[in-house]
């Protein structure tokens, strides 16, 4: 293995904490990425790694080193790019599905033939994704963030919308206010649970009244996880659902949905670009990442 790969994979086992997943993610056997990490500490005279059977560290010396093999690894990739005019390689990005689909896939041809060395991996996130372990280059995210070693890029905001189906609203009525989905108010209305990958709970519903935010939760027969699921279900008149304006366009211009409550709408979602700080940001990844961020600005209207 020449040193350049030795270098790359050593900062894979950093990032994933497993010599069989970076082996993987570079097509070589779990004995041949042991020993060219075994010849690169026997060549630095340093041990670069702990290793125990569920984890695999780096040590203080292996800190140091890795942090100077990814600048001088993103260092090289931008010194091709610079001679070649292109970039190139493959950038795993992660975006909640129906984002995906609306707004990156229709504008994704025109921009991979500009990039024509370029190759994505596109997740569809609806859950939880350990960026470092998995080997993500960035992910999309709405609402809140948690605390992190992120860093987060803005790109805008999403507005949101209640809405239900035709048959929904002839079944239990249209609410003119938050208060009308009340129990003790005729109806009986019920909304459809969408599950947070983050708390394993069904998300209440939002609005807004007066600048302030109230939350109601009604009774849920149905819990989705799943974007496309959750439209599915409003449509089939299961429940209300609230979700970005931007992807029940089509349904309701379609009247397969109907906004209830636009007096009342949430606050508008935060999306964010995120990516690992402690990684210098190689020239196929920044490119990626500016495509997204320019098409969703185009789109979204900012913080």
């Amino acid at each position: 293995m020449d040193r350049l790969t030795t270098l790359e994979l050593f900062t894979r086992i950093v990032d994933r904490g497993s010599f069989s997943a970076a082996a993987a993610s570079m097509e070589v056997s779990r004995p041949v990425a042991t020993a060219a990490i075994q010849a690169l500490e026997a060549k630095l005279g340093a041990r670069l790694l702990h290793r125990t059977t569920r984890l695999v560290r780096p040590t203080p010396e292996g800190e140091a080193y890795y942090r100077r093999c990814v600048a001088v690894l993103a260092d090289l990739e931008d010194a091709d790019a610079q001679m070649n005019g292109a970039v190139a390689g493959m950038v795993r990005i992660d975006v909640a599905g129906r984002l995906a689909r609306s707004l990156l896939l229709p504008a994704l041809p025109a921009f991979l033939a500009q990039h024509p060395g370029l190759t994505l991996y596109l997740g569809e996130g609806e859950r939880f994704v350990d960026m470092v372990r998995e080997g993500v280059d960035c992910v999309v995210r709405a609402g809140p963030l948690a605390d992190s070693e992120m860093i987060a890029r803005p790109l805008g905001v999403m507005e949101e919308a209640t809405c239900a189906s035709p048959a929904y609203l002839a079944a239990h009525g249209v609410p003119q206010t938050p208060d009308d989905l009340a129990p003790d108010r005729p109806g009986g209305h019920g909304m459809i649970g969408f599950v947070s990958s983050r708390t394993g709970l069904p998300l209440p519903l939002e609005f807004m009244r007066e600048g302030k935010a109230m939350e109601v939760m009604l009774p849920a027969r149905l819990l989705v996880n799943g974007a496309d699921s959750y439209a599915a279900a409003a449509r089939e008149g299961l429940g209300l659902i609230q979700a970005p304006l931007h992807g029940l366009r089509a349904d309701m211009a379609s009247g397969a949905l109907i906004e209830i409550l636009a007096a009342y709408r949430p606050a508008p979602t935060e999306l964010t670009l995120l990516y690992p700080s402690h990684r210098q940001v190689a020239a196929r990844v920044r490119t990626v990442m500016d495509w997204i961020a320019s098409l969703i600005g185009k789109t979204l209207p900012k913080t």
